[in-house]
C-alpha cells in the first residue's frame, strides 16, 4: 500500500486517489483539533490515520480493504465518559458510563473507520468516536465525524491500508 491522504473539508467535498464525492461534516463546523471538545458536534482539523474497519456482518460483506477489519457485534459501543479510562475506547454494552451504541436501526453505522484522532494518547474531553462513517441520503450533518454514501465508502477503502489518512480542513 502507498501512503494515501483523502481530503474532506467543510464545504462538503471529499477527495482523493481519483474519487470526488459529497461529504457531512460536524453540525458545528471544523475545528482547530485543541479547540475540539467532547459532544461540541465539530470535526477537528488535521489529518487523522485510518486505524480500522467496523461493518454490519448481518447488511453487507465484508468490506475489500487493507486496513484491520471487525465484524460489529449488538452490544457494541463507543466511551464518550471523558472521566471513564476507556474514554474514546470501543466497549462492550451493556455499558454504566456513557457511551454511543455502534449497532444502530439507521445505516450510517454499518461501515465505520475509526480515525486516530485523540487516540495516542486519550486525552479527556478533547472528543471521541471521531469516525468515517455512512451518510445520510441528505447528507445531514454528523455529530463531529465525517460521512459519505456507502458506494464512495466502499470504493475508498479499497485502496486504503495503514498508511492511509483523511486530511480535515476548512
Amino acid at each position: 500500500m502507498t501512503v494515501l491522504t483523502y481530503t474532506a473539508t467543510a464545504r462538503g467535498k471529499f477527495s482523493g486517489n481519483g474519487l470526488t464525492c459529497q461529504c457531512a461534516l460536524g453540525r458545528g463546523g471544523v475545528v482547530a483539533a485543541a479547540q475540539k471538545r467532547e459532544g461540541d458536534g465539530t470535526s477537528p482539523q488535521g489529518v487523522w490515520r485510518m486505524k480500522r474497519v467496523f461493518y454490519r456482518p448481518d447488511r453487507l460483506a465484508r468490506p475489500e480493504t487493507g486496513l484491520p477489519v471487525v465484524p460489529l457485534r449488538e452490544n457494541d459501543g463507543w466511551c464518550d465518559a471523558p472521566d471513564h479510562r476507556l474514554y474514546n475506547r470501543p466497549v462492550t454494552r451493556p455499558f454504566a458510563a456513557s457511551h454511543e451504541k455502534l449497532w444502530r436501526e439507521d445505516h450510517v453505522y454499518d461501515l465505520i473507520v475509526e480515525l486516530s484522532h485523540n487516540s495516542d494518547p486519550v486525552v479527556p474531553a478533547l472528543g471521541s468516536a471521531v469516525f468515517f462513517h455512512l451518510a445520510h441520503e441528505d447528507y445531514r450533518p454528523t455529530e463531529g465525524c465525517v460521512a459519505i454514501l456507502r458506494d464512495h465508502m466502499l470504493q475508498a477503502l479499497k485502496d486504503s491500508g495503514p498508511e492511509t489518512s483523511i486530511e480535515i480542513g476548512f
